[in-house]
């Protein structure tokens, strides 16, 4: 899962949601669901996620959306081995880059 957001300390929920495809019910559904989300809420009570709080998001989504669990299957799995799981995921996300790149260089040869 490859999300495109420029770096910023916060973002929006609309942005996040955006982000991965998903509408902000969704995300406040996971926040509920997943005690690793906790983002900082500002004066008006707007969601502001951190690049953990993405890391954390783009862990659940791989577990729930591209792995098929249940959202009980999630939370177990990231219990029993949570360094592994994390460790993996950055595996899948930096080969997920650097086959982008490859492609790229493929069409640019192809062009």
């Amino acid at each position: 899962m490859h999300i495109n957001l420029p770096k910023k300390r916060y973002y929006k929920i609309g942005e996040v949601a955006k982000a991965f495809g998903l509408n902000t019910s969704h995300i406040r559904f996971w926040e509920k669901e997943f005690d690793i989300l906790k983002p900082k809420k500002n004066k008006k009570g707007n969601r502001l996620f951190t690049e953990e709080d993405l890391k954390n998001l783009k862990l659940i989504y791989h577990l729930v959306k591209e792995k098929g669990f249940t959202l009980e299957g999630a939370k177990s799995k990231m219990k029993e081995n949570p360094k592994n799981i994390k460790n993996n995921l950055d595996i899948i996300i930096r080969l997920e880059a650097i086959k982008a790149k490859l492609i790229k260089i493929k069409d640019q040869i192809n062009g």
